[in-house]
């Protein structure tokens, strides 16, 4: 069964698997011990670190291991914060973060702090122009993606570390998503990163903090990874990930190469053979192995399932496969559609023929589920007298708000207006997308009793 989703996991990379047995044989004993066992321990946990410090690009007793990607942002943004705390308590990011990030800038509005989204473009990409905006006298910290986790667009690390150092903030670089490809480039201060996304074991994360940059870890104090990851060090998935990491770089490029090749292919196949559909990221600066493509009138839910059936697994940012039913955060920052969104994300191996045949198979479930939801299939009828319609999808979820839009288009005449009346939240970003892609204005939205009302004028 083809695995399309290895930005959310990479299958274990061989060397993890081999790494992670041998040293389950010699990596048990505590490595803070003087006694054998003890000192072969900690030859285990120092090798690991040079490892992993010389994929990562800074010196080995800069670098500690921690649970998770998610404990190395939190510990990353925490500290930090707290160690620049005389400078301020304002916090700045791209409106595209993982979810760990925008935790941690909750949970420090919460605790009296505050924090600034910087706006990207349609593709995903911060102008760091725009970006610099939000940096102020205050700012003790700012944190930037080095590639986007659902569409895959590189960020201008190199640039806006270059405006951080102008105006002596230091940035914290999200590395999770692009690490195992190679280093990020630009004089970023602190970084991290996650195993499980390159190929190696689940729960082990990677905290850089360059020299100088004042830091403060928070929490009871600990003795192990220089106070700032408290607890015993897993040491065989340690190991492990340092294995696999040396590994998969010495693969990238190559991989790379050949990878890119493929979602070159998803991107154009897909939007020759699936109408109506829109790739979203940018095309050029992205990762190697990751495509995204939202489709209009059709349930994300229901298209993954369906794929699923077909032995396919993708995963998906759209609000119809989320139980709080919003649509992504990136995907809203974004500005792009958000219904029927589908990621492909591809592991190192993936083989021509698999998504070929995945390429083959998809226009036909998407047609298969706007069938199912009456999605419509023809021309709009000829232009009607009346010159304007309201459509009542309130309490009805993505995407037959926009259905039922595309359905009475047609029934105005050019210049009229439709009024889709939703209390769905994805409706918001989807119905100025949809009009986007039909070359159709988007008037506005208007307060109504329950929901909103958004306003769609025909032009053509």
């Amino acid at each position: 069964m083809p695995y399309f989703d290895a930005a959310s996991a990479a299958p274990l990379h061989p060397v993890a698997r081999q790494a992670l047995l041998a040293a389950l044989d010699e990596g048990w004993a505590d490595p803070a011990r003087l006694y054998r066992e003890g000192r072969r321990a900690r030859l285990l946990l120092d090798a690991a670190r040079e490892a992993a410090a010389d994929a990562v690009g800074c010196r080995p007793d800069e670098l500690v291991f921690t649970s998770s990607g998610t404990a190395a942002v939190h510990a990353g943004i925490a500290g930090a914060l707290s160690g620049r705390r005389r400078v301020g308590r304002h916090l700045a990011l791209s409106a595209v973060e993982h979810s760990s990030v925008l935790h941690a800038a909750a949970a420090h509005e919460a605790a009296g702090g505050s924090f600034t989204e910087a706006p990207v473009e349609r593709t995903g990409a911060v102008d760091p122009a725009a970006y610099a905006t939000a940096l102020r006298a205050d700012t003790a910290l700012a944190c930037l993606q080095s590639a986007n986790h659902e569409v895959g667009t590189e960020q201008p690390v190199a640039e806006v570390a270059a405006l951080c150092a102008e105006a002596g903030v230091p940035l914290l670089v999200d590395a999770a998503q692009s690490l195992g490809w190679g280093p990020v480039a630009g004089g970023w201060s602190l970084l991290t990163a996650s195993a499980h996304k390159w190929g190696g074991p689940a729960g082990v994360g990677l905290l850089a903090v360059r020299k100088g940059v004042r830091f403060s870890p928070q929490g009871p104090a600990g003795e192990r990874e220089s106070g700032r990851a408290p607890g015993f060090e897993n040491l065989p998935a340690i190991v492990a990930a340092a294995a696999s990491l040396r590994a998969v770089r010495e693969e990238a490029a190559a991989e790379a190469v050949r990878l890119r090749a493929l979602v070159d292919r998803v991107r154009s196949v897909v939007a020759e053979r699936v109408p109506d559909v829109e790739v979203v990221g940018d095309p050029e600066r992205r990762l190697p192995h990751l495509v995204t493509f939202s489709c209009l009138y059709v349930d994300g839910e229901t298209l993954l399932h369906e794929l699923d059936r077909r032995e396919f697994s993708v995963s998906s940012g759209s609000s119809c496969t989320s139980s709080t039913l919003e649509p992504s955060h990136v995907l809203k920052a974004m500005g792009v559609l958000s219904e029927g969104n589908v990621r492909v994300s591809l592991p190192p191996g993936t083989a021509e023929a698999d998504v070929d045949r995945f390429l083959d198979i998809l226009p036909g479930v998407v047609a298969e589920v706007r069938e199912r939801l009456g999605a419509p299939v023809s021309a709009p009828p000829s232009p009607a007298p009346a010159r304007s319609l309201v459509v009542d999808a309130l309490g009805r979820r993505c995407p037959i708000p926009v259905i039922e839009l595309a359905k009475v288009i047609g029934e105005v005449p050019v210049g009229g207006t439709v009024t889709v009346l939703a209390d769905d939240e994805a409706a918001r970003l989807d119905i100025p997308a949809w009009c986007e892609m039909r070359e159709q204005e988007y008037v506005g939205e208007e307060p109504a009793d329950r929901g909103s009302a958004y306003v769609v004028r025909r032009l053509s």
